[in-house]
């Protein structure tokens, strides 16, 4: 599972308990998340395994987020009695295999539209269980450890949380196809420190440092906070919480910057704006112009290349300042009157 909301948990059913399955890094991202009893690792291609995991817990109700036979099969192979698995509907997802198809049918299947939010469509796999809800709303929390070492970096590279505007960029992309370049992030933030005397820090993780180190090269002597590759996941979510805006293609960390009320700019490229990207008077996406998007989250793996590059590749710094007026217009963050370019 990756989506850890629980709604109507103390309302419908208060005495129950919450088990997720899912990989190492979501463990680590709901850590401390009130919402989540326990955390178990599925581990890819262990089935029997994962059935173990599953059948330990002796639960009553079990749903699978997204389509997987080996997911699915570990579920009903632990003899749960009640289970809810999606079958997308408005689009052809590849997740969608004849296994899982043919598993499908021995459980309770729930519609997922594509071209709808993607956290609603998720919560109808709770219907079954008579849990009917739109709140969408993410839950996430870190560590006091985590905030004490997040805050002392922050006074060592002299950023003033609740003094400065502190702008949260992070220049790559877990998925390289929704990429935008190193020069237009770089582009971009020496325009948002010129015109709103903004402190930026960069975030990534070890695999993202060249995207990150060739951005700062071509911004040249313009500085910049760089974080790549040096907090855990609780950190990351201490420092993201503090941010006063947060901007990255349609990537993990954003979602992290919505769960904890900072507004966000979410460079959207090829992904379908309607799915994912969070929702709010305080989070803006950026599109281009195209005929309909190339990805989707329930077909992220089968795609035109060509056409998905493009949808990144003509998205412009102007359009995304564009945004960035609209969502700090002069009346709350008063702009500097020059402009500078790389």
């Amino acid at each position: 599972m990756r989506y850890a909301n629980v709604p109507c948990r103390e309302k419908k059913y208060p005495s129950c308990k919450v088990i997720v399955f899912g990989n190492a890094v979501n463990k680590e991202l709901l850590s401390g998340n009130n919402d989540v009893d326990q955390y178990e690792i599925f581990e890819k291609g262990s089935l029997f395994s994962n059935m173990k995991k599953a059948k330990m817990y002796n639960a009553d109700f079990a749903c699978a987020v997204t389509p997987s036979f080996a997911n699915l099969a570990a579920l009903y192979l632990a003899g749960i009695p009640c289970i809810s698995a999606p079958a997308v509907e408005g689009g052809w997802s590849p997740y969608e295999t004849k296994t899982y198809k043919i598993l499908r049918r021995l459980v309770r299947t729930v519609p997922h539209s594509m071209g709808s939010y993607a956290p609603r469509e998720y919560l109808r796999l709770l219907e079954p269980m008579h849990i009917k809800t739109d709140n969408t709303e993410k839950h996430l929390s870190f560590s006091s450890e985590a905030r004490e070492k997040v805050s002392l970096f922050l006074s060592e590279n002299k950023v003033m949380v609740g003094r400065d505007f502190v702008v949260c960029i992070s220049p790559s992309a877990g998925n390289k196809i929704k990429k935008w370049s190193e020069q237009n992030f770089a582009n971009l933030t020496a325009r948002i420190i010129t015109e709103y005397n903004a402190k930026v820090i960069f975030i990534g993780g070890k695999n993202d440092s060249a995207e990150v180190e060739f951005t700062k090269k071509l911004l040249g002597n313009v500085p910049v906070v760089d974080t790549c590759g040096l907090f855990t996941m609780d950190e990351l979510k201490a420092l993201i919480a503090q941010m006063s805006v947060f901007i990255s293609v349609d990537t993990g960390p954003v979602y992290i910057a919505e769960a904890f009320g900072v507004p966000t700019i979410d460079i959207v490229g090829p992904m379908d704006e309607r799915e994912q990207p969070p929702r709010g008077k305080k989070h803006k996406v950026v599109v281009g112009k195209r005929m309909a998007p190339e990805l989707h989250i329930m077909n992220a793996r089968v795609y035109n290349e060509t056409e998905a590059r493009r949808q990144i590749d003509i998205i412009t710094i102007d359009e995304v300042m564009d945004t960035f007026y609209e969502l700090f217009p002069e009346s709350i963050v008063p702009r500097v009157r020059c402009c500078c370019l790389i």
